[in-house]
């Protein structure tokens, strides 16, 4: 697990404009880590990691688009049922606050990065360096432990 900054670009809603940023950053030879986009009235929002901040700005920059940059985690999930599910669940449990979260797809090794917006990024780190079997034990069982699953 790691803290990456995360690239808000708010893009006008109409054809072609994500296609233009994403090909810029294709053409800069950047690789996006994760990235989610969402519609609003006005606008879209474009969310994204890449493996190079710096050059990611510069090229959002020369594209004169209004972007802002934030502070997320970048927590690597091997890609089965349930990881996800773990990582909100230990996150619940200490009272911090998902602000929002996205995946990205298909990674090394099988695994995938889950990036994660949180209310207090400092206790979240903590709490997600430590491994599971020292964390504080729950009264009741987890959520995990109380869903089931039909084939």
């Amino acid at each position: 697990m790691q803290t990456r900054k995360q690239v808000t670009v708010f893009l006008e809603n109409k054809p072609g404009r994500l296609a233009q940023v994403l090909s810029r950053l294709a053409h800069a030879k950047i690789n996006i880590v994760a990235l989610s986009v969402m519609d609003r009235h006005e606008h879209g929002v474009l969310r994204l990691v890449t493996e190079d901040e710096a050059a990611t700005l510069k090229e959002l920059q020369s594209l004169n688009v209004h972007f802002t940059e934030s502070d997320v985690l970048a927590v690597e999930l091997k890609n089965q049922p349930g990881a996800l599910a773990n990582i909100c669940e230990r996150l619940a449990e200490e009272h911090i606050n998902i602000e929002y979260a996205y995946c990205s797809s298909g990674g090394r090794n099988g695994r995938v990065f889950g990036i994660f917006k949180v209310s207090n990024l400092e206790k979240a780190q903590r709490i997600l360096g430590e491994s599971p079997k020292n964390q504080k034990k729950l009264e009741k069982p987890s959520l995990r432990d109380q869903r089931t699953y039909r084939r």
